[in-house]
């Protein structure tokens, strides 16, 4: 009898279908692995485990966050997550993918949250659910944690040309990355592609775009890369 999977992402938003690169990662890996879920949209981060999507339910088992979800699938897998990755290509997958969801990511959280110009579209995207009243008041005590979030790790510090600069050259390095060999780590597509590529497609699809869309436009390669390995995968962030 095959296990029970549910999988719990947040609601589409900015013209994304899955909107947390996070949510899109843990989707692909999961159809990757041709293993049976069930997809469960959850928009209150309040109920998730630790506060944060996506989270798994596996055969009852509650798994929060996609690096503890990565490992628990590699285990009831038998191997199936990073079997047939060598060490030295699955240290290069992995130091890409803490680039994109550790340095890159926030960049592109900063796009979003902390320009006064698009901010609008974070009330409308992300507090939906709460009174039309409130949705204000409320996006803005969040845009104030998000502010000391980014202020904490450091790129809440810089200018926005500043952070510009940081962020075309982790495009820059992911791209000359994908143009030189087709996958991050090794002949076939991986997790790490998809952490990579679950960040790409929230930043080359979003709509409207933020500052960092024509920075990313600036690397072709970075959109042939992300949808070629949508389309390998069978799932994509925006809807198709």
């Amino acid at each position: 009898m095959s296990a029970e999977i549910v999988l719990y992402t947040l609601p589409p938003a900015f013209g994304l279908r899955n909107v947390s690169p996070f949510c899109l990662k843990i989707e692909m890996a999961l159809t990757h692995l041709e293993l049976e879920f069930e997809h469960r949209l959850e928009p209150d981060p309040r109920k998730a485990p630790k506060g944060k999507l996506p989270w798994l339910v596996l055969d009852g088992r509650v798994i929060p966050d996609s690096e503890l979800i990565l490992a628990e699938l590699e285990l009831h897998t038998g191997g199936r997550v990073f079997g047939g990755i060598g060490p030295a290509d699955r240290a290069r997958g992995l130091a890409f993918a803490r680039l994109a969801e550790d340095h890159l990511y926030w960049l592109m959280v900063a796009s979003r949250w902390l320009d006064d110009t698009w901010f609008h579209h974070i009330v409308d995207g992300f507090f939906g659910i709460a009174p039309k009243p409130l949705r204000g008041l409320v996006a803005r005590g969040a845009c104030r944690q998000v502010a000391r979030t980014l202020h904490l790790h450091g790129l809440g510090r810089h200018t926005l040309d500043e952070q510009k600069a940081l962020a075309r050259d982790d495009l820059a390095a992911i791209a000359d990355a994908v143009t030189a060999t087709p996958y991050l780590a090794g002949d076939a597509m991986s997790v790490f592609d998809f952490a990579v590529v679950g960040l790409l497609a929230g930043i080359l699809d979003q709509k409207p775009p933020t500052w960092i869309n024509p920075l990313a436009d600036e690397f072709p390669a970075l959109r042939d890369y992300a949808e070629r390995i949508q389309k390998e995968v069978g799932i994509f962030g925006r809807p198709v």
